[in-house]
This record gives structure tokens, sequence and C-alpha cells, in this order.
């Protein structure tokens, strides 16, 4: 907790104003051109995604067999040369259309329930992701890339309570403590690996196809856990509208 504390810290000593967010001064033009080249790359994956979740609903396909399917065609594409880079991209809006897919029954829930927690939860996903992105990379140079290592271990804390709980049982207040946890650990992930990509592109690793992929798995993370939360909550309104109509 000490070195999430440390990222907010060192960012309230930072005097910002107009020309810091204008100031991409350390990195250099090609890099700022490969990030584009990322983010543009991850807007396609989401409007691909969004596609998925609506093919769901007109035909029910989420569930495991997208999930599989997900999986399977990351697999593939981090297998396949970059040098052919139409295949990878294809690869990857297909890796986000089954993303979408699989995340669709929770997406179609939310309609049901009250389809304005779907939007605040999306846009609320892409603030957060624009505030710790853009604070990334106006730090220094691999200032923050230290948390991987402690997020990798949130990462394993995550599974083995997810293990835990499906073989002796969760309770509500378990499976919440995970959304929570894991909605912080994903948070950090998407400042450690805006700056991971920034480090790598410029050493030479300008493989936009898999860094907007890591980029997509952090939002995906992130949006799902914001819209599990804001469900929880807007469950427990409704809950106390109808108790207050019964007296």
């Amino acid at each position: 907790m000490d070195s999430f504390s440390s990222f907010f810290d060192s960012q309230s000593r930072t005097h910002w104003s107009y020309s810091t967010f204008k100031n991409f001064s350390q990195i250099s033009p090609l890099v700022q051109s490969h990030l584009k080249r990322v983010y543009l790359t991850l807007c396609c994956a989401l409007v691909a995604s969004a596609f998925g979740a609506y093919l769901h609903i007109l035909w029910n396909i989420g569930g495991y067999l997208t999930t599989f399917a997900c999986f399977g065609t990351m697999i593939w594409l981090l297998s396949i040369p970059t040098y052919q880079e139409q295949k990878r991209v294809s690869l990857l809006m297909a890796s986000a259309v089954f993303q979408g897919a699989s995340i669709g029954p929770l997406i179609d829930l939310a309609i049901k329930i009250d389809p304005s927690v779907l939007v605040a939860a999306f846009v609320g996903t892409a603030l957060a992701f624009a505030c710790f992105s853009g604070a990334a990379m106006l730090a220094r140079r691999r200032e923050y890339l230290y948390l991987g290592g402690l997020l990798s271990s949130g990462v394993s804390i995550l599974m083995w309570l997810h293990f835990a709980s499906s073989v002796f049982g969760g309770s509500t207040t378990l499976f919440m403590f995970e959304i929570y946890f894991g909605l912080l650990v994903f948070v950090g992930y998407m400042v450690v690996d805006t700056q991971d990509i920034i480090e790598k592109a410029h050493l030479g690793d300008l493989d936009y196809v898999k860094q907007a992929l890591t980029l997509f798995t952090d939002f995906v993370a992130v949006f799902v856990r914001i819209l599990i939360i804001m469900l929880k909550n807007s469950a427990e309104k409704n809950e106390k509208k109808k108790k207050r109509r019964n007296d």
C-alpha cells in the first residue's frame, strides 16, 4: 500500500498547470507517434468488444466457449511474428469480440436493471484510464515500473482467493473484497503498463498490437469491476425504496 500511496504523493508534489499537460518533451516524436497507434488500436478493440456484447444480447452467445475462444485468440496473436501485422490486428479484433461476448451477460443484466449504470461505468472507466495513463506519461521515465512486482503479487492473491472461494465456498464479503482489491490492482496496471509501453518504445519495441492488447485487458478488467460495484449499489438502493413503499 505504501507503493500506491507514493504514486499519489509524487503527483501531489508536482506543480500542475496547462503547460504541464502539454509537456511531453521526455517522450520522443517517434514514441509519441507510436502511442497514437497504440491508443487508436485500443479504441478499435473497444468498439469490437461492444459489438461482441451486442451479439450476446441478440443471440445469447456469451459463456465459457467465448471465454476460451478469447484466450485462444490472444495466445495465437502472441505466437505470431510481428511482421504479420494484418493477421495480428485481425486476431486482436476477434479476441475483443469474444471478450465482449463473454462479459455480455453482465452487460445484459445492467441494461435490465438500470441502463444508466452501464453508461456511468464506461465513462468512469474511461476517465480513470485517461487520468492514470496521462499521469504515467507526464511522470519521469521508469518512475512507477517498480510497482510491477507488487501488482503481480496482487494478481496472485486474487487467484488464490478465487480458488479458495471455489473450493471452500465464498461469501458476499469475500467477493466484494476481490472486486475492490482487483480494481485497485488493475488501476495500478494502467499506470505501470503505460510506462512500460513508453520505455519499450524508447528501446525500439514498437509492437503496438501486443501493447494495445495489454491496455485493452486493463480497461476491461477495471470496467467489469466498476460495473459490478455500481450494480450492487443500484440493487441496494432499489431494495431500500421497496421497503419504504411497503412500510
